[in-house]
């Protein structure tokens, strides 16, 4: 078996959009970069999660957005064209082909190494690539882990015969199950069974808990999505839970699903989609005194706590911090500069790196729900405000009331919550729900890191007519009951 060996200065594990921007970042700084990969570059965002489901669920949501416009309804009667969205997904995922990512990292001159990389001891790693090479890299400065998540599956009895779809089949499958179950309820559950139901499977949802959809975020938008999914359709079933699986006739067959209460549903196939786990059962992590398959602590810089020397960095996912593709891009722009000016013999500004790191990460993580309607929200909630004992004002209004709206959809049914400090006259959390109200988004995510001052957010004077006028509304409701 032939073995090579060679020396970079950084040596990325995971090559999704993590682990190509912090060697991006940490080429930039001058240093030598390697990155690893054993499948797609590009990762999960690309080709298995946020580029093809939102390729899936954008017709369903113009859809909706036409049947609300006068003049258009009649123009959008019928199903939606599955072949042409089929088409449509297919050209979003780039046909699950990276030859333009292959060509983007030779343009920033990062090479490239194919296979399966695992950690071998400090600042060392070994690729088993698919011709049987072994490729031995070793980091003079930084090895950054940025592999990413899995589907966590439950325990449960007959799931791994059944062949369940994960997140990978639900937005890469080529055929519409006449019967769909759902199990979770949280954004990748509430997302393909938006689509899958749009596009014409009968989907059953089997939420175990009891709180409702989306239940990290404020409580009205998981009961719009839900009355939503109802009106399109779909079965919820709350407060149940899975016992056992199985397919009696082997794969292709119905799946046969019990249920706490004996009850059984037949499915034609069933979506595990109840939480993700990190990427890191097999990256060789025992051979550093780490725990194999567990979340990685880090600090603001993104650097593992738990290992001396400070040459281990973990960004994205694998940190459990903010489980969302922009805040993995996110910290790996800030961990390639810290990288690249810890190498450099660079001093540290704690305020540019430190503060902002932590504040992104915590107080200002913006998030969108592509469901019908969009769900959309950045920082605290009433209820994580609650937990930590921060003191907010809750300021709702119904974003139906805006002229904007009016304008948008006919019967336009929108919230919109906004939660302000008290001691610090400041924005601490957003949330939005309805039509097109991710384009509110990056303003309160602006509001929260930038620490505005709601005074001055009265002289940032929004456009007429459009639904961002519900800031000024806000303001004005906020006004209106701070005075009396």
């Amino acid at each position: 078996m032939d073995s090579t060996s060679r020396v970079y200065d950084v040596v990325v594990l995971g090559a999704g959009p993590t682990g190509e921007n912090l060697a991006d970042r940490t080429r930039a700084a001058g240093l030598t970069t390697v990155i690893v990969e054993n499948e797609l570059l590009g990762g999960e965002c690309s080709f298995w999660a946020c580029e093809p489901s939102k390729a899936l669920l954008r017709p369903m949501v113009a859809r909706a957005d036409a049947r609300r416009v006068p003049g258009l309804r009649r123009a959008v009667e019928g199903p939606l064209d599955v072949p042409a969205v089929f088409d449509h997904r297919d050209r979003m995922a780039a046909h699950w082909q990276d030859e333009d990512q292959v060509e983007w990292l030779n343009a920033v001159s990062v090479d490239l190494v194919r296979g399966h990389g695992r950690l071998n001891g400090p600042r060392q790693v070994v690729v088993d690539t698919a011709d049987g090479e072994i490729v031995r890299l070793n980091a003079r400065h930084a090895v950054g882990v940025c592999t990413g998540t899995v589907t966590a599956f439950p325990p449960l009895p007959g799931l791994e015969q059944v062949r369940p779809w994960t997140n990978r089949d639900a937005t890469s499958a080529r055929h519409v199950p006449d019967r769909l179950a759902v199990v979770g309820g949280g954004v990748v559950a509430v997302e393909m069974a938006a689509a899958w139901q749009a596009l014409g499977s009968q989907v059953t949802m089997l939420v175990r808990g009891d709180k409702g959809l989306l239940n990290r975020m404020e409580p009205f938008a998981g009961e719009m999505v839900a009355d939503a999914l109802r009106a399109a359709g779909a079965d919820l079933r709350f407060g149940t839970s899975v016992t056992a699986v199985s397919r009696e006739d082997g794969e292709g067959s119905p799946v046969s699903i019990t249920l706490k209460e004996a009850d059984t549903l037949v499915a034609d196939e069933i979506l595990i989609a109840t939480g993700r786990a990190p990427h890191t059962a097999d990256i060789g992590l025992e051979t550093v005194g780490l725990t194999s398959g567990e979340w990685l602590t880090v600090d603001d810089s993104y650097r593992v706590t738990d290992i001396a020397d400070g040459w281990l960095y973990a960004v994205g996912d694998v940190n459990h911090r903010a489980l969302m593709t922009h805040q993995g891009k996110y910290q790996a722009r800030i961990a390639g500069g810290v990288i690249g000016a810890r190498a450099n013999g660079e001093p540290l500004d704690d305020g540019r790196w430190g503060k902002h790191a932590s504040t992104a990460d915590s107080a200002a993580v913006p998030q969108v729900v592509f469901s019908e309607p969009e769900v959309t929200s950045v920082g605290l909630t009433t209820r994580e405000a609650e937990r930590t004992g921060r003191r907010v004002d809750v300021v709702d209004y119904d974003i139906g009331r805006v002229a904007g709206a009016a304008q948008y959809a006919d019967g336009y049914q929108g919230r919109a919550r906004v939660l302000i400090d008290v001691d610090r006259g400041t924005l601490a959390g957003a949330t939005f729900v309805g039509p097109g109200t991710q384009e509110l988004l990056y303003s309160a995510t602006v509001a929260i890191t930038s620490e505005t001052p709601v005074e001055r957010l009265w002289h940032a004077v929004p456009a007429f007519p459009t639904i961002s006028e519900v800031w000024l509304r806000i303001l004005e409701t906020y006004r209106d009951r701070t005075a009396s």
